[in-house]
Protein backbone atom coordinates (compact mmCIF):
# COMPACT_ATOMS: atom_id res chain seq x y z
CA UNK A 1 0.00 0.00 0.00
CA UNK A 2 2.95 2.50 0.25
CA UNK A 3 3.57 2.05 -3.31
CA UNK A 4 0.51 3.12 -3.98
CA UNK A 5 0.17 6.17 -2.34
CA UNK A 6 4.13 6.82 -3.26
CA UNK A 7 3.45 6.41 -6.77
CA UNK A 8 -0.28 6.80 -6.80
CA UNK A 9 -2.92 4.44 -7.85
CA UNK A 10 -2.95 4.98 -11.25
CA UNK A 11 0.97 3.84 -11.33
CA UNK A 12 0.94 0.65 -10.47
CA UNK A 13 -1.25 -2.16 -12.51
CA UNK A 14 -3.72 -4.05 -10.97
CA UNK A 15 -2.43 -7.87 -10.31
CA UNK A 16 -4.88 -10.58 -8.95
CA UNK A 17 -4.39 -13.65 -7.19
CA UNK A 18 -4.97 -15.60 -10.67
CA UNK A 19 -3.01 -13.27 -12.88
CA UNK A 20 0.32 -14.76 -10.43
CA UNK A 21 -0.85 -18.42 -10.83
CA UNK A 22 -0.62 -18.13 -14.75
CA UNK A 23 2.76 -16.00 -14.42
CA UNK A 24 3.85 -18.74 -12.24
CA UNK A 25 2.82 -21.87 -14.78
CA UNK A 26 3.92 -19.47 -17.51
CA UNK A 27 7.72 -19.32 -15.74
CA UNK A 28 7.35 -23.01 -14.88
CA UNK A 29 6.57 -24.13 -18.41
CA UNK A 30 9.43 -22.01 -19.85
CA UNK A 31 11.95 -23.04 -17.53
CA UNK A 32 11.22 -26.68 -18.81
CA UNK A 33 9.14 -28.00 -16.22
CA UNK A 34 7.09 -30.47 -17.41
CA UNK A 35 4.11 -30.37 -18.29
CA UNK A 36 2.40 -32.84 -16.13
CA UNK A 37 4.05 -31.26 -13.03
CA UNK A 38 3.22 -27.99 -14.15
CA UNK A 39 -0.65 -29.57 -14.98
CA UNK A 40 -1.14 -31.30 -11.50
CA UNK A 41 0.21 -27.98 -9.58
CA UNK A 42 -2.28 -25.96 -11.20
CA UNK A 43 -4.98 -28.80 -10.47
CA UNK A 44 -6.20 -29.57 -14.13
CA UNK A 45 -7.82 -32.31 -14.72
CA UNK A 46 -5.60 -33.13 -17.74
CA UNK A 47 -2.46 -31.94 -19.41
CA UNK A 48 -4.54 -31.01 -22.17
CA UNK A 49 -5.85 -28.19 -20.33
CA UNK A 50 -2.67 -27.00 -19.97
CA UNK A 51 -1.22 -27.16 -22.83
CA UNK A 52 -4.14 -25.26 -24.83
CA UNK A 53 -4.19 -22.44 -21.79
CA UNK A 54 -0.27 -21.94 -22.12
CA UNK A 55 0.37 -23.43 -25.56
CA UNK A 56 2.04 -19.56 -26.26
CA UNK A 57 4.59 -20.83 -23.87
CA UNK A 58 5.23 -23.69 -25.61
CA UNK A 59 5.36 -22.51 -29.45
CA UNK A 60 9.13 -20.84 -28.48
CA UNK A 61 10.12 -24.01 -26.56
CA UNK A 62 10.04 -25.91 -29.67
CA UNK A 63 12.83 -23.71 -31.07
CA UNK A 64 15.15 -24.39 -28.29
CA UNK A 65 14.21 -27.85 -28.36
CA UNK A 66 15.75 -27.83 -31.62
CA UNK A 67 18.66 -26.00 -31.15
CA UNK A 68 19.72 -28.44 -27.97
CA UNK A 69 19.32 -31.48 -30.26
CA UNK A 70 21.55 -29.87 -33.19
CA UNK A 71 24.32 -29.22 -30.49
CA UNK A 72 24.06 -32.53 -29.31
CA UNK A 73 24.53 -33.92 -32.85
CA UNK A 74 27.47 -31.80 -33.14
CA UNK A 75 28.75 -32.84 -30.17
Amino acid sequence: MQACRALGEDQLPKIRLHDLRHTRATLLLAAGEPVKVVSERLGHASTTITLTVYQHVHSGLGRQAADRFAALLRG
